[in-house]
């Protein structure tokens, strides 16, 4: 199962996610989305679901607060991160147990493992800010293997 990764689009979604994220069985998104319309193009590529993000309307239609769910046999937490304060891989995984805890935020690209559990942030795909590469993830799990590619989208 390849699940595409993607957050802090902030209204605006670079064409190369579609090349990135070509294939996949589903979307999660992070949070900070900016609109509906990044949910109905995600929606063109794979089924998509989405987390609120610190700067998006509260109560925004079709995103949630939390998504938990179970991708071939593995637990995946998708939270925006804000609610941490300064989301670090050390603090989610104190707060949440799954076995996958994807974040954004913090616009930062991130791959943390610690044992069987992984922490990702699959960075900013929206507006290039901090002077980091927009970016997206694809997250792979396979026979109780999970692995995570990140995938430049400028």
């Amino acid at each position: 199962m390849i699940v595409g990764l993607i957050s802090d689009t902030h209204g605006l979604l670079r064409p190369r996610v579609h090349e990135a994220l070509a294939g996949v069985e589903s979307i999660l998104h992070a949070g900070d989305v900016g609109g509906q319309a990044i949910l109905d193009e995600l929606a063109t590529i794979a089924p998509v679901r989405a987390v609120l993000g610190n700067t998006d309307p509260p109560g925004a239609s079709g995103l949630e607060p939390e998504i938990i769910v179970e991708l071939a046999g593995r637990s995946v937490h998708v939270s925006h991160g804000h609610e941490l304060g300064r989301p670090s891989p050390e603090g989610l995984l104190a707060r949440y147990a799954q076995d996958v805890i994807v974040y954004g935020h913090t616009h930062q690209p991130l791959i943390h493992r610690e044992g069987e559990r992984l922490v990702v942030n699959p960075g900013a795909a929206g507006p290039r800010r901090f002077n980091l590469r927009p970016s997206v993830a694809r997250l792979t799990i396979s026979a109780g293997t999970v692995d995570v590619e990140l995938v430049d989208v400028e």
